[in-house]
């Protein structure tokens, strides 16, 4: 019997003589279950002291957020596009970009870590490298050119790296989709509006827009190109738009048809539309935050305002200049990479879950967190969700620092939530707002989004310009499960409504496994986890049919070591839903939590995943994997919140000890 059986089977039923043992074996035992509770204890007491080192002097966390090479390679093409080139940082981001590369596979750059290669990061990255000074005959850089020119060349790019390759002249602009500044005057009713897509679309489309409707051209002071990497020449090239689905068909031929109409739209139309775009764009700049807040919007913005005729000193252009710098990370080996974006509310709020877990410690460094989040609350703010809800009070929180316009409904609900758990009474005020606010958002279908409520049209994802099938923000089951997990445990008769027609959509999104899908962590076992903490705080039976299946599928995808892994590939095949050959920290945590939620907590599945955690501890007390950790857009773009290692399996074990010892 190992001793974390042992620890479980004492918390429930101490053993006594009167059980036929002998009093030596009635003491050995205890002795088992004392150094289980230490050796758990310990495990605790490190991640949890680890984790505070790492908080902020005024109470926050921000953990570094890492996306594939595409972001870093952009940064050293958007110098070179602008003229303006720091050699020291090209210099070091290209070194992470060289680092990046799989040499001992299919040598050029994939999407994630253990990811197949990408043909469009593999472009982009092997550009900048090029403009970097790397010799096109250097054997990395031969490698690369060969894994791309086998899989048909840089034309079988996507869509934006094909506009940025049109802006270095590297292809015609009959290459690309048409995406006409125009389409900011189109009316609400008309098939394609700004707020018919998500946010991070409008934010990256409306600049861009400027940018493709004056045919920018990059200043590429070194007069670099990649033609070597085209399998014919690029301006003989035809099938830039393969056809995916009827539909596409339709929208690929009414475009070319407005793409050889666009030279006719009268000057004036173009002018006014120019103006609205860049009056659009200056109000949502966001200060030092950028645009969006996110990487691809703010180089966007960027180079458009200086295409409009912006000067470099302009104020404005300084601060876009400096919400891009904010987000390079610069490593002591010599290396320096960019962020897509910065997570510091998702990080504290959290961090502060996790710490709440475990009653024994001083609540003053989550009261010091938490009142560091509390003035971030958007409430009178302008912001786009308000088209659809003008009479909606604001109560969100964004993701970032300061993105006013954007507040989002995930890290509202685990703000709220964790508000709740430190002192309803204190944070009264930001808990109801916050509730009522996501009430206010939930779709027709009893569902809610990210970011926007009923942004269903999922034709708009059959237009040439969205082959990354990621330009909507429909509501989904994680976020679903937080959002009515919190409206649940806040207990509000006004919101049973939201939260019952919330448990509906779950159950309707309920794979045939038994698990759910994770649209903005990987994945199922992310899914899943959100699903069974919500049912667990909206104390739905842990007998429901739902639930067990859920927890089969859960005890089924658990690897011989104890552990969960799961890799992006399910996003892609999802046949590998919950399966990799390796565990992580994180989706260990998860499906602990998951199964905690629903009383597994005394199975053996839970005491060998708890086993599991405390044994893959390092020495910093924390975590450390290669692993990323979440979709930004699934099959597209991924990221690797570092501290998803450092948060998720100190919760998960500290929520052990409190269910176990009580």
């Amino acid at each position: 019997m190992s001793i974390f059986k042992m620890f479980s089977k004492f918390s429930l039923r101490k053993p006594s003589l009167s059980d036929g043992a002998t009093a030596n074996s009635v003491f050995e035992e205890r002795e088992e279950e004392v150094s289980a509770m230490a050796t758990l204890d310990q495990a605790i007491i490190r991640a949890r002291t680890a984790l505070l080192e790492q908080q902020q002097p005024d109470g926050h966390w921000c953990f570094p957020l890492e996306a594939d090479c595409t972001i870093p390679a952009e940064y050293i093409l958007m110098m070179h596009f602008m003229g303006d080139v720091d050699s020291e940082v090209e210099r070091r981001i290209a070194n992470f970009l060289r680092a990046q590369q799989v040499i001992d596979g299919h040598g050029g750059w994939p999407l994630y870590y253990g990811g197949d290669f990408d043909m469009s990061c593999s472009v982009k990255t092997y550009y900048a490298l090029k403009l970097a000074g790397d010799s096109p005959e250097a054997p990395h850089m031969m490698q690369a050119r060969t894994a791309i020119l086998e899989r048909g060349g840089a034309a079988r790019s996507n869509v934006f790296t094909r506009l940025l390759l049109a802006m270095y002249q590297q292809i015609p602009w009959r290459g690309v989709p048409l995406v006409p500044v125009e389409i900011i005057l189109f009316p609400r009713w008309f098939p394609f509006h700004l707020s018919k897509v998500a946010y991070w679309s409008r934010t990256v489309v409306m600049p861009l827009s400027i940018l493709c409707s004056l045919k920018a051209k990059a200043v590429n002071p070194l007069d670099v190109h990649i033609q070597e990497l085209f399998t014919i020449d690029p301006q003989q090239e035809r099938n830039y738009f393969p056809v995916r689905t009827p539909l596409n068909r339709l929208f690929l031929y009414l475009e070319r048809i407005a793409f050889t109409l666009e030279p006719l739209i009268p000057a004036f139309i173009r002018r006014k539309a120019l103006q609205k775009a860049e009056q659009w764009t200056i109000e949502r700049l966001n200060g030092e935050d950028g645009i969006g807040a996110i990487f691809p919007a703010m180089v966007n913005a960027y180079e458009a305002l200086v295409l409009l005729g912006h000067d470099k000193n302009d104020p404005l252009l300084q601060l876009c200049r400096q919400s891009i710098d904010k987000l390079l990370i610069h490593e002591n080996n010599d290396t320096t990479w960019c962020q897509p974006c910065v997570s510091p509310v998702w990080d504290t709020v959290l961090s502060a879950q996790a710490l709440l877990e475990d009653r024994r410690m001083s609540i003053e460094p989550v009261r010091r967190a938490l009142d560091w989040v509390i003035p971030l609350q958007v409430l009178d703010q302008p912001g786009d969700w308000r088209d659809s809800c003008p009479h909606l009070p604001g109560g969100g929180w964004a993701f970032q620092y300061a993105n006013p316009h954007y507040p989002d409904l995930d890290d509202t609900a685990v703000a709220a939530w964790a508000l709740f758990q430190a002192d309803k009474e204190k944070y009264h005020f930001a808990i109801t707002r916050a509730a009522d606010w996501l009430a206010g958002m939930q779709s027709k279908n009893g569902g809610f989004a990210a970011f926007d409520m009923d942004n269903e049209y999922y034709y708009i994802n059959e237009i040439p310009f969205a082959d990354h099938g990621a330009l909507l923000d429909p509501p989904t089951s994680d976020v679903t499960a937080r959002c009515v997990g919190f409206l649940a445990l806040n207990g509000e008769e006004r919101h049973q409504k939201a939260v019952q027609r919330g448990i509906q959509f779950l159950l309707k999104e309920q794979e045939s496994s038994g698990a759910w899908f994770g649209r903005w962590g990987s994945n199922y076992i992310y899914g899943t986890w959100s699903v069974l903490a919500a049912f667990e705080l909206a104390q739905l039976e842990r007998s429901h049919p739902a639930i067990q299946r859920a927890v089969q599928w859960l005890k089924s995808v658990q690897n011989a070591d104890g552990g969960w892994g799961e890799t992006n590939d399910s996003y892609f095949d999802p046949q590998q839903a919950g399966r990799m050959e390796v565990s992580t920290s994180f989706q260990t945590a998860w499906a602990l939590l998951a199964l905690m939620a629903v009383g597994e907590v005394a199975s053996d599945t839970v005491e060998e995943g708890i086993n599991y955690l405390i044994k893959t501890q390092v020495a910093t007390g924390l975590w450390e994997e290669p692993w990323f950790t979440a979709p930004g857009f699934p099959r597209v773009f991924y990221l690797k919140y570092h501290g998803y290692s450092k948060f998720f399996p100190l919760w998960a074990l500290s929520r052990y000890h409190t269910l176990t010892s009580s």
